[in-house]
């Protein structure tokens, strides 16, 4: 099932999408929202985000042949950051580059684990209760800022410029997380290809071990973070992520006015 919300004639909405037909939903997401009867076309509307998480928690080292490539150890806890409502943008939506002097700006395909109900310290056994459904990320990051200052590695700056973080294009409520694969095409050209398989820790270890002593809210994502193939975003380069089972995110860096 994909739910996604919308523009439409100035109203903001939310849905079931069925095939190229949005069935309208009235309610809140995440505590069964209920058909309107009424129907759209997908191609009638402006696709937003498709949930307001209050925090985005971003994995880093989370891929098998990411971390055996550049000689990383194989972590015992998620290694994560925060990625802040500022840096949240939708499908289609442009990225804009800082305008200041950061360096090389690149893109990250990721998986993204929705959280569907409120919950702390969740047990390992319990916690696909607390997953909605997952969505595309694409975790951008100007890479140079990051360690620019020696004495201290800049991830909060680095990651969270305005629309560092789009997603969507919608959830999708039933994925076979075994079997998905994350792509990032550029331009139409494959850069990223890898399997959800290869991360160190599942979906439901991530909600298990994230959730200690971090109350995680209906809507907040975990994005698990990326394998090999991240590359420099040049302006005006279309970057899809697309994750077989949900969908394609597409959108375009462009330079600042």
């Amino acid at each position: 099932m994909r739910w996604l919300r919308y523009s439409h004639q100035g109203h903001m909405g939310m849905g079931q999408l069925v095939g190229e037909t949005i069935h309208v939903h009235q309610g809140l997401l995440f505590n069964h929202p209920q058909a309107t009867g009424e129907t759209l076309s997908v191609s009638d509307v402006e696709i937003l985000a498709p949930c307001n998480p209050t925090k985005i928690l971003a994995l880093w080292n989370n891929f098998k042949t990411a971390a055996e490539k550049n000689g990383w150890s194989a972590p015992s806890e998620p290694l994560y950051f925060l990625k802040s409502p500022n840096s949240f943008s939708h499908h289609l939506q442009a990225v804009i580059r800082p305008p200041h002097d950061v360096g090389r700006v690149v893109y990250e395909a990721e998986l993204g684990i929705v959280i569907g109900q409120r919950g702390r310290d969740i047990p390992l056994e319990e916690a696909e209760n607390y997953i909605f459904g997952f969505t595309c990320v694409n975790d951008v990051t100007a890479i140079e800022l990051l360690r620019a200052d020696t004495s201290f590695e800049q991830w909060t700056r680095a990651k969270n410029f305005d629309g560092f973080t789009p997603f969507g294009p919608w959830i999708e409520t039933d994925l076979d997380c075994a079997q998905a694969i994350v792509t990032a095409k550029v331009n139409g050209r494959e850069r990223q290809n890898y399997p959800v398989s290869d991360m160190f820790f599942s979906p439901q270890e991530l909600v298990s071990k994230l959730s200690r002593g971090m109350t995680l809210e209906p809507g907040d994502i975990i994005s698990c973070g990326t394998s090999i193939g991240a590359m420099p975003w040049q302006n005006d380069a279309v970057v899809e992520v697309s994750i077989e089972g949900i969908g394609t995110l597409s959108n375009t860096m462009k330079a600042p006015a």
